[in-house]
């Protein structure tokens, strides 16, 4: 390790696991020496059970492992940020993450992310609401969502020839909701357009052009 870290009496540090590509905060988990030597061999997370007194690996009794893409320490280099590709449930009980009791949430802020949204969706066509114009739209099928999408980028070109700000920024609002729609229809995850976009260098090259010749 390049950094050298400021671990607690027991010699332990915590490691706040998050997604790489979601951002959401998945676990919290304790590292010595010794596991986070294994963490960065192995390019996966290894940790230190304080109960147990033993290290252990993510994900090798249940195969849900994490990927580690980076690890970065605070300011005071007693507590680290680890960014993983999960390739399944981070907590024991099933859950995505572990954080996923409400304690307080802020009637005047409320929190909003695009998982969030991807995941509400994918309940309306999971769970079907009446009354739904989301389940409407799964109830209708692909023909349907894929003309709500061409209708909402045809609403963007308008109001973007227009100069109007508001107006184009409550039609990207939309477009991106019936993309969602969409990608919820054809099993395609954010991180699977984060991923791809990722692996582009899309700010300095024309992908679609450069695939054509």
């Amino acid at each position: 390790m390049s950094v050298e870290l400021n671990f607690d009496e027991q010699g332990l540090i915590p490691a706040i696991v998050q997604d790489h590509y979601t951002k959401e905060v998945l676990t919290l988990a304790y590292m010595n020496a010794e596991s986070l030597a294994i963490s960065a061999a192995e390019g996966r997370t290894c940790f230190y059970s304080r109960s147990r007194r033993c290290l252990w690996r993510k994900g090798e009794t249940s195969g849900n492992v994490q990927r580690i893409v980076s690890i970065t320490a605070d300011c005071d280099r007693d507590a680290l940020v680890i960014e993983v590709v999960k390739a399944g449930p981070a907590c024991h009980t099933g859950a995505e993450s572990c954080f996923f009791e409400p304690v307080f949430v802020s009637d005047e802020l409320k929190p909003f992310c695009y998982e969030g949204l991807y995941q509400l969706i994918r309940g309306r066509k999971t769970d079907p609401k009446e009354g739904s114009y989301t389940t409407y739209l799964f109830e209708k099928g692909m023909d349907k969502i894929l003309k709500k999408v061409g209708e909402e980028c045809t609403e963007v070109i308008i109001a973007g020839a227009k100069g109007d700000r508001g107006e184009t920024v409550y039609e990207i609002a939309d477009l991106v909701y019936h993309l969602l729609v969409l990608m919820v229809e054809s099993g395609i995850a954010l991180r699977d357009v984060t991923a791809e976009l990722e692996k582009r260098h899309v700010v300095d090259h024309k992908v679609k052009q450069e695939r054509m010749r």
